[in-house]
């Protein structure tokens, strides 16, 4: 059993969902995300300020994937996928007293997308926002360096300077 299907069902129970309710989403998730993908996050959202419509977000730690359901026929449509670098300017505010957060990230194609989270108890809230804060905030803070080559000690025939990795900042 792969990382995601050892995460996803967890994540979803943890914040109320039945896994039937979920079920028809699996297929669409599993399109966007990979199989070493940790589930952080699955809930139900709403899009403030729209026609009434179900979302389902899927937050792991690479990637936000929200799926849409029609309301009349029940399809599925893939309303959001992208890795979380990709997102920018991405705020959330916790709300106790409605049980809600809103979250809402800037697109790579520059489309402002916006949710409200609905918790079923206060309490909730500050658990979906220290698990934002953890996604978004905590992880892009420490730059990490990346070795773009490597290439081997040089032939001891050849009298060059030896090469070393490339390290990018």
């Amino acid at each position: 059993m792969d990382v995601f299907s050892r995460t996803f069902l967890p994540a979803a129970a943890e914040t109320g969902l039945a896994a039937q309710a979920v079920s028809r989403h699996v297929p669409v998730f599993r399109r966007c995300v990979g199989a070493g993908d940790a589930t952080v996050l699955v809930a139900r959202c709403t899009r403030p300020n729209r026609a009434a419509g179900e979302y389902l977000l899927l937050l792991t730690d690479r990637r936000l994937v929200i799926t849409r359901q029609t309301r009349v026929l029940h399809r599925l449509r893939l309303h959001l996928n992208a890795e979380l670098r990709e997102l920018s300017d991405v705020t959330w505010s916790a709300d106790p007293r409605q049980s809600a957060v809103e979250l809402a990230a800037t697109a790579i194609d520059g489309v402002r997308e916006r949710f409200v989270i609905r918790t079923q108890h206060p309490r909730q809230v500050w658990q979906l926002d220290a698990l934002l804060h953890h996604a978004f905030r905590a992880r892009r803070r420490i730059p990490r360096e990346r070795v773009v080559a490597t290439i081997g000690d040089a032939p001891a025939a050849s009298r060059g300077p030896a090469l070393r990795p490339v390290v990018v900042h």
